[in-house]
């Protein structure tokens, strides 16, 4: 299957976005939610569930509903593989380097795991204690396992229902869903694991953005899908509120919490429960991204390193984990630990380090493919 370049750079571009965000530096800040109050994360879970839904319907409807779920679990296991060798990673290097230097910043991302090791293990391996920046891929995993029932189910009976039962939950969501499920959870089940060490996204919210991903890549494979098009009058719409959402962000005197301290108006644009304006902001830039972003790319030349980084999404998001998490270990979590030279040559470093894995694993990857193609294996488009 011919991949869609546009489509892995941009998954470059958010990949090396979420790379900024997360390495401590003079420019987490500046260039932390750089196009408005969204981040990365929303771009590259979209663009994930996009392919998904593109790639994994079209098996679907050529080799059935048995070899599209198949598909889907073996991409949820590579992807709890690396889960899984992430946190070994974290608990044994990264552990014990911040341990032995007595590094504040690890030892507050490991507090629950230092307090017990072996209950935090096995509670990681089951995807239930999260550390942070190792939470979004169990939710990634969630959304990979539901996403061939509700495919199966869409492509018999339509979008429709699947749209309106995310949207609800999403709003559940809004209103307390994920503290109620684990107050069950804890009651009855007597969970140990402290609800903050479960991952900061709240998945009941995020999979409203999962499935309309979905739902947007399994809509090109029909016979007769359009473009999409909107109306010049929400263009124009659209790009008034990308622009002010832009300038607030950038201008606005609290930076990248819109309105300061006030935490309630914050939830409106608050990034773990994926709120309203939140949405609205990522709709806007989606608009304008669909209108004008075919002809900008026709007219740029192509970005080879975000391309492989892109198609290399999984490996890639891996080797930025590790890196940050090295960083963490030696410098802590100060934006000012290095002179601004320092922060320059760490970058370069860095996206060095990344690309170099990406290459790796697309080596790597045409080797397989190579060997499936001398046994008569289908090969598919990885997401």
């Amino acid at each position: 299957m011919n991949r869609y370049w546009e489509i892995d750079a941009l998954r470059g571009l958010m990949l090396v976005l979420m790379t900024v965000t997360h390495l401590p530096t003079r420019f987490t800040d500046p260039l932390g939610q750089p196009f408005g109050f969204v981040s990365a994360a929303e771009g590259f879970v979209l663009l994930s569930a996009f392919v998904a839904g593109l790639v994994y319907t079209r098996i679907g409807q050529r080799q059935g509903v048995d070899s599209m779920r198949r598909a889907f679990w073996r991409r949820a296991l590579k992807v709890y593989m690396a889960q899984a060798a992430t946190l070994l990673f974290l608990f044994t290097i990264i552990g014990t380097v911040g341990t032995r230097i007595d590094q504040p910043a690890v030892k507050n991302l490991l507090s629950y795991y230092l307090a017990d090791p072996s209950e935090a293990f096995v509670f990681s391996l089951l995807l239930v204690y999260e550390p942070a920046l190792l939470d979004i891929l169990p939710m990634y995993i969630f959304f990979m396992l539901m996403s061939p029932w509700v495919l199966a189910f869409a492509l018999r009976h339509g979008w429709t229902g699947v749209v309106v039962a995310s949207a609800t939950l999403w709003a559940l969501a809004q209103f307390g869903l994920s503290e109620r499920l684990y107050e069950l959870a804890v009651r009855y089940l007597g969970l140990p694991v402290p609800f903050h060490e479960m991952g900061a996204f709240n998945a009941f919210a995020w999979q409203f953005l999962w499935f309309a991903g979905l739902w947007m890549g399994a809509s090109r494979n029909a016979p007769d899908a359009k473009p999409f098009r909107f109306p010049n009058w929400l263009v124009a719409l659209a790009a008034a509120a990308a622009l002010y959402g832009f300038w607030w962000r950038h201008h606005g005197i609290n930076g990248q919490a819109p309105f300061g301290g006030d935490e309630q108006m914050n939830l409106l644009f608050d990034k773990w429960q994926l709120g309203p304006l939140r949405i609205v902001n990522l709709v806007v830039l989606g608009i304008l991204a669909v209108r004008f972003g075919p002809a900008f790319m026709r007219r740029i030349p192509r970005m080879r390193r975000l391309e492989a980084m892109g198609s290399a999404s999984l490996p890639v998001f891996c080797a930025h984990l590790v890196a940050v998490l090295l960083v963490l270990a030696f410098y802590g979590d100060s934006q000012t630990a290095r002179p601004w030279w320092g922060d320059v040559l760490l970058l370069v470093a860095v996206f060095g380090w990344l690309y170099a894995v990406g290459r790796t694993a697309l080596w790597l990857g045409r080797r397989a493919r190579a060997r499936d193609k001398n046994d008569n294996a289908p090969t598919v488009w990885p997401d």
